[in-house]
């Protein structure tokens, strides 16, 4: 089992200034990675989870970069790719893309229907794995049309940076068995568990049915413990999970609280 933070960029964390701390003060104690959530449109203020990442990264030598997740019909995959690539260089190879379909769209394109954006994000995610090898793609989709396009510097990471998939439906656990893990999330607003252990390990088979290779495959999840409390993560880890996130939002408790249990370390 490895271990992360997972940071709800609302409020508070959506100051890079507040999670670079989080981050730092996890680094120091033995965590392996921050995750963020990747929110446009929130009352409370979203952070932007590139440029927290960027600080991030210059502030921090081992900790995995990743968001959970990024909505790819949102972006236009060669611009993401660059971003991913720039980050994956200045981290020196820690980026991990997680990516999911459906978040912030109705406010702003109302007329854009869940069908359309699941076919952008296959279309992108076909695309991205060519341009995060650093390799030139041709692709004429229903979306998308590119003709021999390479980014220029390629990443670190090969064969490519990692991709991992996010979300609760059948159509997101045959998509994330063609990738490199799957993220999820177990607790709701005021950390009551929505999915159990039996639930995940439920996904995890059904994932698994997909997979057409034995290659590694992340399986990442994300909740609340107590320090030195590590039931929980164990009892995921024992159905197929490869990751814990612990999650921190402004609404758990205060800052300081925050950075205490982080620096409580992982629960192993």
């Amino acid at each position: 089992m490895h271990y992360g933070i997972e940071v709800v960029p609302f409020g508070l964390y959506s100051d890079p200034r507040r999670v670079v701390e989080l981050a730092q003060a996890a680094e120091a104690a033995g965590w392996e990675a921050i995750t963020l959530w990747d929110h446009v449109l929130f009352p409370y203020g979203a952070g932007d989870p590139w440029i927290t990442l960027a600080a991030v990264a210059t502030a921090t030598h081992t900790l995995k970069l990743c968001t959970d997740v990024s909505p790819l019909p949102r972006y236009s995959p060669h611009v993401l790719a660059r971003t991913l690539i720039a980050l994956d260089i200045l981290s020196q190879g820690r980026v991990i893309l997680g990516a999911g379909v459906d978040f912030d769209f109705t406010p702003v394109d109302p007329t854009t229907s869940p069908k359309r954006r699941a076919e952008i994000l296959d279309e992108s995610l076909a695309i991205l794995a060519h341009l995060l090898a650093g390799k030139p793609v041709t692709f004429h989709g229903a979306h998308f049309t590119f003709d021999n396009v390479q980014l220029a510097p390629g990443p670190v990471q090969r064969p490519r940076i990692p991709v991992w998939i996010g979300g609760d439906s059948q159509p997101a656990y045959r998509r994330a068995a063609k990738w490199d893990g799957w993220v999820i999330g177990t607790i709701d607003e005021q950390q009551n568990i929505t999915l159990t252990p039996a639930q995940v390990a439920e996904r995890v088979t059904t994932i698994r049915s997909h997979r057409t290779d034995d290659t590694p495959f992340a399986i990442a999840v994300s909740g609340v413990t107590a320090p030195g409390n590590a039931a929980l993560p164990q009892a995921y880890a024992a159905v197929g999970a490869t990751w814990w996130f612990e999650t921190i939002f402004a609404s758990r408790g205060s800052h300081a609280e925050m950075l205490a249990r982080i620096e409580a370390g992982p629960p192993r």
